[in-house]
């Protein structure tokens, strides 16, 4: 379908600058998830909001920045929702391992396979390299808040296992879009693995 051809919105109203952020970053989300990154523009996306280039401009100056920026948006998302989670937890390492499991997983159900693609149309990009990587090292640093004082792993290796979870965790969300699992035994693997590689303290 031609871009002329697809739903236009009406004309936006006056908002501030944070709510009109806020705006495109949820018609970029929606492009995204019905359409692809190959259909997210500046120029398609000021056209879906109902403003002109020039506010879409103003607000990203490129695509990549566009796109990094509704990464970085998806990832506050997550670790609000994780840290929310942890908030709400036992204070046993079994119950700590399932909810952040189950976190992750819900995560990915939420908005994971926009930013796994999301991801893939800035590999290469070097300022999205050294944001994914702040992220990762962040996602570490909770785990090993949460962790440190239930297991008797010492803090750096501690940190190593950490981004060994994640790393397991990226894997098994990749089955998960392959519909080669479910979210609930996804959830129950990652979280037995976490529980198998974190020995408790006594």
């Amino acid at each position: 379908m031609e871009k002329s051809a697809r739903r236009r919105a009406p004309p936006a109203k006056k908002l501030s600058k944070t709510e009109r952020r806020k705006q495109l970053l949820e018609t970029a989300h929606k492009i995204v998830r019905d359409e692809g990154t190959d259909a997210l523009t500046l120029g398609y996306l000021a056209e879906r909001a109902g403003v002109t280039k020039p506010i879409a401009y103003e607000h990203f100056e490129t695509r990549a920045g566009l796109l990094v920026a509704l990464y970085k948006e998806m990832d506050d998302r997550s670790v609000a929702s994780l840290m929310d989670a942890l908030k709400r937890t036992k204070p046993r390492l079994a119950d700590i391992a399932r909810v952040l499991a189950k976190a992750y997983i819900d995560c990915y159900c939420s908005i994971g396979p926009e930013w796994h693609a999301i991801a893939a149309a800035l590999k290469g990009d070097e300022k999205m390299e050294k944001i994914h990587q702040s992220l990762v090292d962040l996602y570490a640093a909770i785990y090993c808040d949460a962790f440190m004082p239930y297991t008797k792993v010492p803090k750096e290796e501690l940190r190593l296992r950490c981004l060994g979870i994640l790393g397991a965790g990226d894997a098994i969300t990749r089955e998960l879009s392959r519909g080669r699992t479910t979210e609930s035994a996804a959830a129950a693997t990652l979280a037995s693995l976490i529980v198998a590689s974190l020995p408790e303290s006594k």
